[in-house]
């Protein structure tokens, strides 16, 4: 089983910021968000030198049991383990777009929101979810945030009531005919003909870790790549002992691993325990 350890060593041994040099077996990653997503795909699998697409894939069987495009979310489900969520950014400081997923500190099997074959990919019922969010400058992989959704989205009820309220508020017009959808609403024969429908869907967007976590850590535009992974302490510590272990011993000054506290999502008064793993080149 992988997990975010083992993926920040990946990195450290390894790490390639040039993404037009990711490929997809024999085939080139057509665009920057598809080579950063298989970029991420290989790291937590130990791919990244696998020149042998038939050892490829089944390794990347063996680690992953679900894999989604960017219509249906998560990209990534590492097998018994967390839901991963690629994001490609061209600014170092703009917004992640969401779309109309809304942000997740957790994925819930139970979502609307997902597939029948992610729910089904595994027995699962609550995953943890890890952004990964690149920013990609013409195609050099500049910095790399892997952080948990729990680190700064709130609990899914804060999002869904926003959610209800306006899905309910829309179906209280009058003279006009709804329907059951995933997205905050569908309204059938607008006009007097019934030849109009209207879709209302949210565009979810979340500020970037770096603006987010500007007091932790302080994005340095005079490095060439710069990774950051972020989880809370008790994540930390139920991560394998090999690992915590090998990432402690690693003998390069351009890592640092810190104990730090940050703020709590869902009451930003409280602080809450976490880890900071930084590898800078």
């Amino acid at each position: 089983m992988s997990n975010i350890l083992k993926a920040f060593i990946n990195i450290v041994n390894n790490h390639q910021v040039n993404i037009t040099n990711v490929t997809q077996g024999n085939n080139r990653a057509n665009n920057m968000g598809e080579g950063l997503e298989t970029y991420i795909k290989d790291i937590f699998a130990s791919t990244t030198n696998e020149t042998n697409e038939q050892k490829k894939l089944e390794k990347l069987a063996s680690i992953y049991s679900y894999q989604g495009n960017k219509n249906n979310p998560p990209d990534l489900i590492i097998r018994k383990s967390d839901a991963i969520e690629v994001k490609k950014l061209e600014s170092k400081n703009s917004a992640i777009a969401l779309n109309s997923s809304y942000p997740k500190a957790k994925l819930y099997a139970n979502s609307r929101m997902i597939t029948k074959a992610c729910k089904e990919c595994e027995e699962w019922d609550i995953k943890d979810m890890l952004y990964a969010v690149g920013y990609v400058n013409k195609s050099h992989l500049k910095s790399l945030w892997l952080v948990y959704g729990d680190c700064f989205c709130a609990d899914k009820e804060t999002y869904e009531r926003i959610k209800t309220t306006i899905s309910s508020g829309i179906t209280t017009i009058p003279d006009v005919e709804f329907t059951e959808t995933k997205e905050l609403g569908k309204v059938k024969k607008v006009d007097p003909l019934g030849i109009t429908d209207l879709r209302i869907r949210g565009m979810w967007h979340i500020d970037n870790p770096n603006k987010t976590f500007n007091y932790i850590y302080t994005y340095d535009d005079t490095k060439d790549f710069q990774l950051i992974c972020l989880m809370k302490k008790d994540k930390y510590d139920s991560l394998p002992s090999e690992n915590k272990v090998a990432i402690e011993n690693l003998e390069n000054e351009n890592v640092s691993v810190q104990n730090i506290r940050i703020k709590n999502p869902n009451n930003p008064i409280q602080l809450i325990d976490a880890k900071l793993l930084v590898f800078i080149v």
